[in-house]
């Protein structure tokens, strides 16, 4: 299973051209799997070997949303196998699994909103590179990996977007508001322009030493300004990119302009930020319909 592990990881990086957190991904499914199996070939696992398993990872607690993510592992993996032609057939190209939970994203009023953005100190260095932080995430919709990985050539402040790499570095284009621009370019010209003046830095939000901030380090100041503001501290970067989604859907922008800006392959992962918008909806509904 190691082997064919290290095999599936050049074929996704080298072939699939996968970014590096979901090939870190594939590498934690398929290690939780070779655990599971216990030392049983790959070649003896089967469509009823699959459903033990993703029953023993649903007695273990995980969301149906970790175990669709593990199944999505599986199928590529497999279908590797295949390709390779170590397995005659993939057992995994028949597994289904739900992706969503029952549950609808966690979202942020406008006012809680306003309240995280304006938390940092806009006096210290960090706290306007907080500022600058939690406004391009709410701003854009991007993930925490896709800030993390943004570069100075990305923005373009000036034309008021920014150039977004999202998964399978897929590249797309979101605008930048007023406020989000008004941040980002305090943090530029300052505490980034005095951090990084001895050294070639390329990255849009980095630390104190010029180093490009982590995913985690990025959560970590969205829960930490969380705290400050007195909003829900279990949230995150997602959490920010929920209700980006969900305001400009309550506003009326058009879904398919949603699912643009959010990079989502599916317009049916979009439309659930549609559930919010029942207020709007009814408006529509009393000022157009016949017997309204």
């Amino acid at each position: 299973m190691a082997a064919l592990t290290e095999r599936f990881q050049r074929y996704i990086r080298h072939e699939r051209t996968l970014a590096d957190n979901t090939r870190a991904a594939y590498r934690r499914d398929l290690a939780t799997f070779a655990d599971w199996l216990g030392g049983r070939p790959v070649t003896a696992v089967t469509v009823g070997t699959l459903g033990d398993y993703f029953s023993a990872l649903s007695r273990r607690g995980l969301a149906r949303a970790s175990i669709a993510r593990h199944a999505a592992t599986l199928r590529t993996f497999f279908a590797f196998l295949q390709l390779e032609g170590v397995v005659a057939e993939s057992p995994a190209a028949a597994v289904v699994a739900s992706r969503r939970d029952d549950a609808i994203p966690t979202t942020l009023s406008a006012g809680q909103v306003d309240r995280l953005l304006a938390a940092p100190d806009s006096r210290s260095p960090r706290g306007q590179r907080d500022r600058a932080l939690l406004e391009l995430l709410y701003a854009t919709g991007c993930r925490a990996s896709e800030v993390s990985g943004m570069r100075l050539a990305d923005l373009h402040l000036a034309e008021r977007y920014c150039t977004c790499h999202g998964k399978g570095n897929k590249q797309r284009v979101v605008p930048l508001g007023r406020r989000a621009i008004e941040a980002l370019g305090a943090w530029l010209d300052g505490p980034r322009a005095q951090w990084t003046a001895t050294m070639a830095a390329d990255w849009v939000v980095v630390s104190a030493r010029g180093n490009r901030l982590s995913r985690m380090r990025i959560w970590e100041i969205v829960r930490q300004h969380a705290t400050a503001a007195g909003i829900p501290t279990d949230i995150g970067p997602h959490t920010l990119r929920h209700s980006f989604a969900t305001h400009l859907v309550a506003g009326g922008v058009d879904l398919r302009h949603v699912q643009e800006m959010l990079g989502h392959s599916s317009i049916a992962t979009t439309q659930r930020y549609t559930h919010v918008d029942s207020g709007r909806l009814r408006r529509v509904h009393g000022r157009f319909h016949p017997r309204g």
